[in-house]
């Protein structure tokens, strides 16, 4: 079995502390992709390593992260624990994906990555015009990584996807693991919305695979 990969970003309602009760249901079918349709954080993904995965997340931003994480992410980005760059770079951030081509970035990566560790609690919030508005985090230190090779060989074997869970092109041996957002906490996490329908339509998604199915 690899070892665990530690997330690279702070991620509100992680499930990495599933990891030892899903890891008994995965283990017979460890040989099988591994399809997150709600990825989030990795945490799940990374605790259980498998060598096939498809990632899905609504989260333009960052599933752009992980996008340049598989091409070998070093950040060149200043990072600092302070309140002044903290908003300069938050506006920046703002800008930037204001375009399909700024969203897709490096230095969008780089931003968010920044923004995730500095701002306050991990959230990944965005108010009605797209743009991220999470406050500074006002932490005393924080350990930043620049280097994020590590997941570069990890990744080789991931596809990631931004979308609605019912667009993945899933197939009929994948285990499939779904934790779906909370109805309130999706409204400012991305546009659109994840409502009782969705949780529903997600439901008989799920009940129409042919393979193996977990939720939390």
């Amino acid at each position: 079995m690899a070892n665990q990969l530690t997330p690279p970003l702070k991620w509100a309602g992680g499930k990495r502390w599933l990891v030892p009760y899903l890891r008994p249901l995965w283990q017979p079918y460890r040989k099988r992709r591994f399809v997150e349709p709600f990825c989030g954080g990795l945490g799940m993904c990374l605790g259980l390593r498998p060598k096939a995965a498809l990632l899905n997340d609504i989260n333009r931003h960052l599933i752009n992260f992980y996008h340049w994480l598989q091409k070998g992410l070093v950040v060149s980005l200043k990072l600092e624990n302070k309140e002044d760059s903290y908003y300069k770079n938050r506006h920046r951030f703002n800008d930037l994906i204001g375009t399909a081509k700024g969203a897709a970035s490096r230095e969008a990566a780089e931003l968010f990555y920044y923004l995730n560790r500095t701002g306050y609690n991990g959230l990944c919030r965005f108010n009605q015009k797209g743009q991220f508005n999470v406050p500074f985090g006002r932490y005393r230190r924080i350990n930043y990584a620049a280097d994020f090779l590590e997941y570069k060989e990890v990744f080789k074997g991931y596809e990631f996807h931004q979308g609605d869970f019912a667009a993945l092109a899933v197939k009929k041996a994948d285990f499939i693991y779904a934790d779906p957002p909370y109805d309130v906490e999706f409204t400012q996490y991305a546009r659109g919305g994840f409502d009782w329908e969705d949780q529903i339509r997600l439901a008989e998604w799920l009940s129409g695979h042919e393979g193996p199915v977990a939720a939390s």
